[in-house]
């Protein structure tokens, strides 16, 4: 770690993953609703269960970006962070935002659109929280180097501010309201995030690969035109039925198509890099859960979204387990794993100690994302049987639930697994270290104190 406002990254590291342990708590009491319909259905309904899953896993994400943010921005920029108390103060501000919103949807207290559930104060929270911080790493960046991976990584930071001002217009009309609706919700995760995850996935190649800076900036800028190119227009696909122009239909069908190619790029991109260099940096877990991310997010965001994205199969396919089976795979492989790849591998460095809990971590890898793999193809299975039974026999919706049953058990199964795979990890990261040896090896110790 060159830079001691590096360490600012650490409280964001810690508050994202205590968001993100919560986030599995609710889906796993959602996933419990699903084979016990009674569970809970007085103390905390379903909806309020949903609600708090989907909101956590938006804001952990976002103050995770955040922390990865603050961690590289001092190295790719040369300099220390602008401010490190407008850092801290719009941490709190977040936090108490999240945390507000949490307690609120608890009691009822929600706008109702899903994802946007906020209530109206904590939305302007949330807003003056990521204005304080695109002022505090633009800065950072204007007054230090410029590269195509900072340059970037805030375009797709301010663009995420940008489409996120759509929350607060809520129009009566209901396919309108949708229609600007998917504005933040697809754009951001089929958009502008991809440019962040794109960006984080350029610094960990460089840091782990040793491969040339300018080889890895060709492929960033490769990526994001991809990215973009296809991800705004193929917004379309979610316009196919809800009273949009028809000629959405082609438009969404190609385009989006057309988004499997920035992930697929990324997955060549990832290994082609790790080929070319070094493969013997010392921290494997951070290499696992990089490739990991590349190869994750093809399948779930490529492969999972193109499974139902043309319209004529979307006719039968849109609302059911196919849609939930592309939503897990896909944030979890494109933006979740991401930021576990960061996290695994900052911390050895803010913590000043080697690379630590290596075999640990790596369990935790291999179990989280094979059973999130278990759930999605559970999932799938199940939204081809309730396509069938549903959109073409013509069965009750009930009816079909009930004929779900076995998957849904499955699926509650794979969360177990997720859950402790998440312990596993939280433990490897922010445990106790074995080997107390400082990050610039034996030869510092005595000169470095005693390890955090």
């Amino acid at each position: 770690m060159k830079y001691e406002t590096q360490r600012i990254a650490y409280p964001f590291f810690a508050v994202a993953m205590l968001l993100f342990a919560l986030q599995i708590v609710f889906g796993l009491l959602a996933a419990t609703v699903y084979v016990l319909p009674n569970f809970l259905e007085v103390a905390m309904p379903f909806n309020i269960i949903r609600m708090s899953h989907t909101n956590l896993l938006i804001v952990w994400l976002l103050i995770g970006f955040m922390g990865c943010t603050y961690f590289l921005m001092p190295e790719e920029a040369e300099r220390e962070t602008h401010s490190p108390l407008i850092a801290y103060i719009q941490l709190g501000i977040f936090v108490i935002a999240g945390v507000g919103a949490l307690v609120s949807y608890q009691f009822g207290i929600h706008e109702g659109r899903e994802f946007l559930e906020q209530p109206f104060w904590v939305k302007v929270l949330i807003t003056i929280s990521f204005l304080m911080f695109l002022y505090n790493t633009s800065m950072t960046l204007l007054k230090g180097r410029k590269t195509a991976i900072n340059m970037v990584l805030m375009l797709g930071l301010w663009l995420a501010a940008v489409f996120w001002l759509f929350a607060f217009f809520n129009p009566s009309n209901l396919a309108l309201d949708k229609l600007y609706w998917w504005w933040v919700v697809h754009i951001w995760v089929e958009g502008v995030w991809e440019l962040i995850m794109a960006s984080l996935l350029a610094y960990l190649l460089i840091k782990m690969t040793g491969v040339d800076r300018e080889v890895i900036e060709k492929w960033l800028y490769v990526i994001i035109g991809l990215a973009l190119f296809s991800g705004l227009l193929g917004t379309g696909h979610h316009y196919y039925w809800i009273g949009a122009p028809g000629y959405w239909q082609p438009i969404g069908s190609i385009f989006s198509t057309l988004e499997v190619l920035p992930f697929f790029a990324m997955v060549m991109f990832a290994f082609m890099m790790f080929w070319k260099g070094r493969r013997n940096h010392p921290n494997k877990s951070a290499m696992l859960w990089t490739l990991g991310s590349a190869a994750t997010a093809f399948f779930g965001a490529g492969v999972w979204g193109f499974m139902h994205t043309l319209s004529f199969v979307n006719y039968y396919s849109h609302g059911t387990q196919v849609t939930a089976a592309h939503g897990h795979l896909a944030f979890y492989g494109a933006y979740v794993m991401m930021v576990l790849a960061v996290i695994t591998y900052a911390m050895p460095q803010l913590r000043r100690v080697q690379p630590y809990n290596q075999v640990m971590n790596m369990w935790s890898f291999w179990m989280m994302t094979g059973a999130m793999a278990f759930m999605t193809f559970t999932l799938t299975f199940a939204g081809v049987v309730q396509t069938h039974l549903q959109r073409v026999l013509g069965m009750n919706y009930m009816e079909v639930q009930d004929q779900l049953a076995l998957f849904y058990w499955m699926r509650l199964g794979a969360g177990v697994a997720v859950a402790i795979a998440a312990v596993l990890f939280l433990y490897s990261i922010f445990g106790k270290v074995k080997e107390q040896v400082p990050a610039g090896g034996p030869q510092l110790a005595a000169n470095t104190g005693p390890t955090v």
